[in-house]
C-alpha cells in the first residue's frame, strides 16, 4: 500500500483535534457520573455533612422524679420533682457552628480532589488508547504492505522468477509485524477494559486517534500561579488549617464553666417547696491539655502546607521542563518528517529492482521505529500536559 507524506501524517498525527478534545470531554464526563468511587464518595461527602451538623444544640434536657416513703408510717412522704438544662459556656455554640461549616467544606474539597485524580486516571488512559489506536491503525497498513509483498514474491517464485529468499523474509517480517500486532490488540483490549471499569462496570469503547488541541503554553511562572490557586490538595490543606484554628477556638471555649438551670418541686409533710435550680461545673479537669493538643495538630497543619507548597512547585517545575523538552523532540520529528516520503520510495525502489528486498525491510525498519519513536514522544507529551492541567478536571 502506497502513502505520501500528507497521508501519514493526517493519520497518525493530528486530522481535527478539537473532536478529540470533545471525545475525551465525553469519555470524561460519563465517568464522573458512572465511576463507583465518585458515587460513593458523594454520598460519603453527605453522611458527613449531617455528621457535622449534629452535637451543634445543648445536651438534652434532664428530668428528675423521686417518691421517697417515710418511717415510721406518721413520718410523713417526700416527693421531688426536678427538671434541669446544661449549656456550655455560650460562646461555644459559636465556634462549634463555624467549625462545623469549615469542615463541610473540607468534605467538599475531599470530594472533589478524589474525583479529580479519578478523572485524571481516565483522561491519562485515553492518551493511551489514542497512541495504541494510531499503532493500530500503522501496525495494520504495514501487515498489508508486507502481505502484498509475500503475495507479489510467491507468484514470481511459482513462474520461475522469484527467489526463495525473498519469500522467506517477507514471512519473516510478516511474522515480526503480526506479533507486535497481537501485542498492540492486547492492549487495546486492556486499556478498554480499565476505561469500563473507571465507567462502572458500563462498557465504554475508545477509538479516537486524535488528541486534544492545545493551546499555547504559558509561561513557567503565570502557568505555576494559576496551578497553585487551583490546587485542591493545597485547598485542603489550607482547610485543615483553618480547622485547627477554630478547634484551638472551639477548645477554649470548652474550657469555661458549663451551667445548669432549670425548675426544682418538692412536697414533704404536707408542705410544697418549689423554685430555680442553678448549677456551675468548674473546669478543672476533665478538658486539661485539649487546647495544648490542638496547638501542637495546628502546628503540624502547618508543617504539612509548607511541605506540600515545597514539594509542588519542583513538581510543576518538573513536569514543565519534561514538556518543554518534549515538544522540542516533536517539533524536530515534524521537520523531519515534512522532507520524508520513505514508503513510495521505497515500494517503487524495490519494484525496479534498484534495492534488495532485505535492504527495503531494513530502511522500513529504520522509518517505522523513527515514526513509532514520534508516537511515542507525542503520547508522553499529551500525558504530561493532562498532568499539569489537571487542575482543569
Amino acid at each position: 500500500m502506497r502513502f505520501t507524506l500528507i497521508t501519514v501524517l493526517l493519520s497518525l498525527i493530528s486530522a481535527v483535534e478539537l473532536t478529540g478534545q470533545s471525545s475525551i470531554d465525553s469519555v470524561l464526563s460519563n465517568i464522573a457520573k458512572n465511576n463507583k468511587t465518585i458515587i460513593a464518595n458523594t454520598k460519603y461527602r453527605d453522611a458527613k455533612i449531617l455528621e457535622y451538623k449534629s452535637g451543634l444544640n445543648p445536651n438534652n434536657p434532664k428530668v428528675e422524679y423521686e417518691y421517697l416513703m417515710g418511717k415510721p408510717a406518721n413520718a410523713g412522704d417526700q416527693t421531688d420533682f426536678l427538671i434541669t438544662q446544661s449549656f456550655d459556656f455560650p460562646t461555644a455554640y459559636l465556634r462549634k457552628k463555624q467549625l462545623s461549616k469549615e469542615q463541610e467544606k473540607l468534605a467538599e474539597i475531599e470530594m472533589n480532589t478524589i474525583r479529580q485524580d479519578i478523572l485524571l486516571d481516565a483522561k491519562l488512559v485515553c492518551i493511551d488508547l489514542i497512541y495504541q489506536n494510531k499503532l493500530h491503525t500503522e501496525l495494520s497498513n504495514r501487515k498489508q504492505n508486507a502481505e502484498k509483498w509475500l503475495d507479489a514474491f510467491q507468484r514470481s517464485l511459482e513462474v520461475g522468477d522469484g527467489n526463495i529468499m525473498d519469500v522467506n523474509k517477507t514471512k519473516l517480517q510478516l511474522l515480526e509485524i503480526n506479533t507486535t500486532l497481537q501485542e498492540n490488540i492486547s492492549n487495546l483490549n486492556q486499556l478498554n477494559q480499565k476505561l469500563t471499569e473507571l465507567n462502572g462496570g458500563i462498557p465504554i469503547h475508545f477509538s479516537d486517534t486524535l488528541y486534544a488541541s492545545h493551546s499555547m503554553i504559558p509561561e513557567f511562572n503565570a502557568l505555576e500561579n494559576e496551578i497553585e490557586v487551583k490546587d485542591l490538595v493545597l485547598k485542603y490543606l489550607e482547610q485543615e488549617k483553618v480547622i485547627g484554628q477554630n478547634e484551638i477556638a472551639l477548645s477554649k471555649s470548652l474550657t469555661l464553666p458549663k451551667i445548669d438551670v432549670g425548675y426544682r418541686y418538692q412536697t414533704f409533710l404536707g408542705e410544697r417547696f418549689n423554685g430555680v435550680h442553678f448549677s456551675l461545673t468548674i473546669p478543672l479537669w476533665e478538658n486539661k491539655n485539649r487546647v495544648k493538643t490542638k496547638q501542637s495538630e495546628l502546628i503540624m497543619n502547618e508543617a504539612n502546607l509548607q511541605e506540600h507548597i515545597n514539594e509542588h512547585y519542583f513538581d510543576i517545575k518538573q513536569k514543565y521542563e519534561q514538556m518543554t523538552n518534549l515538544k522540542i523532540s516533536l517539533d524536530e520529528y515534524e521537520t523531519v518528517f515534512s522532507n520524508l516520503n520513505n514508503i513510495e520510495l521505497l515500494d517503487k525502489s524495490l519494484s525496479l529492482g534498484q534495492i534488495s528486498t532485505i535492504e527495503y525491510f531494513m530502511e522500513m525498519t529504520f522509518y517505522y521505529v523513527a515514526l513509532q519513536n514520534y508516537l511515542k514522544i507525542e503520547m508522553e507529551y499529551n500525558k504530561v500536559v493532562a498532568e499539569l492541567y489537571k487542575f482543569q478536571l
